[in-house]
């Protein structure tokens, strides 16, 4: 609790007023207009008010590319990224350019023994295959050496990222990436199986100006939705208003019951209801499972649960995702005892940056070390592994105002020999340097960090949507939350008040139970993965919620922080 402040966010008074007039509960109505929120209409979410395909650079030129190499028959190779979002990507790509009529596969290398991106060595592996056309799905744009060496060989390659790129970009024959220099597409957040939805909406369109089909006879992609909402909310980019459409429209079409099967065996082995899906439901349940594949074992297993057209191939396959998912919650258990006992009287708080390196971790699991350290100390975070005895593989989480990829690209300059590759975004990257340079490169990226971000935002600030009246927390304000589109960028709302702590007790040893009490009505609450007990009063930041319990639906306040 120390250390923590809350700081109400600012909104819009008038667009909070429109909302309310229009009918949305006064506390959602001030949350929204703090997120920019100015009418109903931006709560649509209807997919005829997507960004068109047209506003993304090359898209057309890409699809270019790939009618003509659809109407020659040529043979295409989809190289895949190791995560939910290359997986998702992965799986648009292939239903869509089938449906499109494309001769298409995929290859997906063991990321432990090829590395990121699309490398000289993948190239060379998905020769073997003999594709005229390769196409990169969430990843691609720092690939220089990987797509000089497909030109080399003959193989026209078509990069589809959402990456930041360096300051060259590859010789490909098409590259569409929103964040790539030149480009004016207003939503720079853009998954990678978003933007790869994108290629197929810009292809189709080809398709059908070549005559391919008529437009109500055309191939439907909002079939791929479901995967596009999965990949968007899993990868952790921001949900703009183009990407709250695309999840809102997946959403919808799990819960009429409208997705893959892979996604509704993933539903299943998850213990989740697919026709109550909300973000959550993707993010925290689903998206971890499809990651446990690419880091721990073969993302081919991930990737064909997503496409397979038979439930009960995709119930085998999920299971085999929620079996490697334990695994991988059980070895990163071990490796933040790790962590956590390195710092043990470290003073991180004297730090501006953690670097951790521990001999026996996983390479495949050091990225969710990072984020875990990263969430308790409020400092951006490298952990990493070891490839073999001269190497290291880390992987690093950031907070707001500290763009990590940024920083590193710092780091290259201020000491070029310490960082092999590196590559991401604002908060999440990945690096190898060699071992021997682990020591400077910590040091580096300190100093890096120092001059680049300023002192204040490393006081962990707590946003909050300020205070409820009594009346307001009730259970018509949790389900016109449950009815709106949360997540990264979008956070939903997190209100503060001062309670009289009336009751308070441990469940099962690791959560807070609490009865509070506001203006003389009393709220049950919960505060998970925390242990130790409030005063008789305190400051509590927490989110209104439903509990369903025995048949009946009662209110509950999940608490997050407390100044007490």
């Amino acid at each position: 609790m120390n250390g923590i402040r809350f700081a109400p966010r600012a909104f819009d008074a008038a667009a909070a007023q429109r909302l309310a007039d229009a009918g949305l509960p006064r506390a959602l109505a001030r949350a929204l207009a703090a997120r920019g929120v100015a009418s109903m209409r931006d709560l649509t979410l209807a997919t005829r008010d997507l960004i068109a395909p047209r506003e993304l650079a090359h898209v057309e030129a890409a699809a270019r590319l790939l009618a003509d190499a659809i109407d020659a028959g040529r043979r295409m190779t989809i190289v895949a990224d190791y995560d939910c979002d290359g997986a998702t990507a992965c799986a648009v790509a292939l239903r869509g350019l089938r449906a499109l009529g494309a001769n298409v596969d995929y290859l997906v290398p063991n990321r432990f023994e090829y590395g990121y991106g699309l490398t000289p060595e993948i190239v060379t592996l998905a020769a073997q295959r003999r594709p005229d056309l390769l196409i990169t799905v969430d990843n691609g744009i720092a690939s220089i050496d990987g797509v000089a060496r497909a030109n080399e060989l003959g193989i026209d390659v078509l990069i589809t990222d959402h990456h930041l790129p360096g300051t060259r970009l590859p010789a490909a024959a098409a590259i569409v990436n929103p964040n790539q220099p030149g480009c004016g597409f207003p939503s720079k957040h853009l998954a990678g199986v978003g933007v790869m939805f994108y290629v197929l909406l810009a292809l189709r369109a080809e398709l059908r100006a070549r005559g391919r089909f008529s437009e109500p006879a055309q191939p439907r992609l909002d079939t791929l939705l479901d995967l596009v909402a999965l990949g968007t909310v899993a990868d952790l980019v921001r949900l703009d208003l183009n990407n709250r459409i695309l999840v809102a429209e997946g959403l919808a079409r799990i819960r009429a019951g409208r997705m893959q099967p892979g996604i509704a065996a993933l539903f299943q082995v998850a213990g989740r209801a697919a026709q109550l899906a909300r973000p959550p439901d993707l993010g925290f349940a689903l998206g971890p499972r499809i990651n446990a594949a690419g880091r721990l074992a073969d993302m081919a297993t991930g990737i064909e649960c997503l496409l397979a057209d038979d439930f009960d191939r995709a119930l085998a396959l999920a299971r085999q995702l929620d079996e490697l998912n334990r695994e991988r919650r059980a070895i990163e258990v071990d490796m933040q005892f790790d962590a956590l006992a390195e710092l043990q009287g470290a003073a991180p708080d004297e730090r501006r940056t953690i670097t951790l390196f521990n001999e026996g971790w996983h390479q495949g699991v050091v990225g969710l070390v990072a984020s875990r350290v990263k969430e308790k100390f409020h400092r951006p975070t490298v952990a990493c592994a070891r490839v073999d005895e001269a190497t290291l593989r880390g992987s690093g989480r950031s907070i707001d105002g500290v763009h990590l990829r940024d920083t590193l690209d710092l780091v290259t300059k201020l000491a070029p020999a310490l960082i092999d590759k590196f590559g991401g975004h604002a908060m999440a990257a990945g690096l190898t340097l060699r071992a021997e340079h682990y020591e400077g490169f910590a040091r580096a990226f300190e100093e890096a960090t120092r001059a680049t971000a300023d002192a204040a935002l490393f006081r962990r600030t707590v946003a909050t949507d300020g205070p409820l009246a009594p009346d307001e927390i009730s259970l018509a304000l949790v389900e016109a939350l449950d009815r709106q589109v949360w997540g990264q960028g979008f956070p939903p709302p997190l209100y503060d008040n001062e309670f009289a702590i009336v009751e308070q007790r441990l469940v099962k040893d690791q959560h807070l139970k609490l009865t509070v009490e506001l203006q003389g009505r009393r709220f049950g609450a919960m505060w998970f993965r925390h242990t130790a007990t409030l005063p008789t009063r305190a400051r509590l930041a927490y989110r209104p919620a439903a509990d369903d319990y025995q048949g009946q639906r009662r209110m509950t306040l999940v608490i997050e922080h407390a100044l007490a």
